[in-house]
């Protein structure tokens, strides 16, 4: 699932922000993101476990949420401690790279990079301390024997959730928004598109990304997210999925303006929005960011590490989709048949557009 220079306080400011919220996890059939976690053992060792957050941080009820969840997973059954540092809007690859240093000058080890933005920072800062073992989220370029990338299948969940849209759409016309357009969220698109046509080839399918990389404000900026949805829908679109993080709360406020359906992204994003919104989330294409932190720190306190990249999809449980909204329980049938095809390689899913 984000660069302009900010002054030394700003850096200051989020070296010491540790931000607050839980996720909403929830179906596919598990209670947490996409997959549960790992059923628990005493680990052999204390730990304390760095995590680092991307743009948006606790409290984006979706992709760093997650994390978040899979680290209070791990605070609640293994023998931890924890630090928590958010990165802020428009920072740099050094001010990221600070915050996985300071992390790792305080003895935290080992250290959770949430998102591919941290790729660059963790390519300078895995060297320097070869002792301390990373993780980073949705990234596997950085080559060391001190990191493992967690990487997933989206283009699974994302076809699915594309069966569901062209299913209930009636106008034949949906749309997609991405946050930021990076080979990662194109995955997003390319899956959802084909899940569509797979159901309805004739249908229309809107894309729009909100910014283009190196800025990555695209995943946090609910404003653009809306104005962006209330194109789509008045240009016929009558649901509309987004992989843009915290700036699908932009999405589900023009859906609730304009009465139409949405799809969310990571998390089970019905089971955490407000009330008049609710009901207008068909479904959501889960990611379980919450298992791959859990798990990693697991094993990392069982001194089961293991540097290189491990990758979860629908077979592993590692992605899905969310059913909590009883509207979607009319296309749930043929949604399962779509999913076992594809987990049976009847169906390969496409990964780019």
């Amino acid at each position: 699932m984000r660069g302009l220079k900010l002054g030394a306080l700003a850096v200051a400011a989020s070296m010491a922000l540790a931000a607050c919220g839980s996720s909403g996890g929830g179906g596919g059939g598990s209670s947490s993101g996409a997959g549960g976690g790992s059923s628990s053992s005493t680990p052999k060792k204390s730990l304390k476990v760095g995590l680092a957050y991307d743009v948006g941080g606790r409290g984006d009820k979706s992709f760093n949420d997650l994390a978040a969840a899979g680290l209070e997973k791990a605070k609640k059954d293994l023998n931890i401690s924890t630090k928590e540092l958010s990165a802020v809007q428009g920072e740099s690859d050094q001010q990221k790279q600070d915050r996985l240093e300071l992390l790792a000058k305080a003895g935290y080890n080992p250290i959770v990079a949430v998102g591919f933005a941290y790729a660059t920072a963790l390519g300078k800062v895995a060297p320097k301390y070869p002792s301390i073992k990373f993780a980073i989220i949705d990234d596997d370029s950085v080559k060391a024997g001190n990191v493992e990338g967690l990487l997933f299948h989206e283009e699974q969940s994302s076809f699915l959730v594309g069966v569901a849209a062209a299913s209930a759409s009636k106008t034949h016309n949906i749309g997609f928004i991405g946050g930021v357009q990076t080979p990662l969220i194109q995955k997003f698109q390319a899956g959802y598109a084909a899940g569509a046509k797979a159901v309805d080839p004739t249908i229309k399918v809107q894309v729009a990304y909100l910014s283009q990389a190196p800025d990555f404000s695209g995943f946090n900026d609910p404003a653009k997210a809306k104005v962006t949805a209330e194109g789509q829908y008045d240009g016929g679109a009558d649901v509309v999925y987004h992989a843009a993080g915290g700036s699908g709360a932009g999405l589900f406020q023009a859906a609730a303006e304009k009465k139409k359906l949405a799809i969310g992204v990571d998390s089970d994003q019905y089971q955490s929005a407000p009330a008049n919104e609710k009901d207008l989330i068909l479904t959501s294409a889960l990611k379980g960011v919450d298992t791959a932190v859990y798990n990693f720190i697991e094993n990392d306190s069982k001194g089961q590490f293991t540097a290189g990249s491990t990758r979860f999809g629908l077979k592993e449980g590692g992605v899905g989709y969310a059913t909590s909204n009883p509207k979607l329980d009319p296309y749930k049938s043929k949604i399962e048949d779509y999913k076992k095809k594809i987990i049976d390689g009847s169906i390969t899913v496409p990964t780019t557009p």
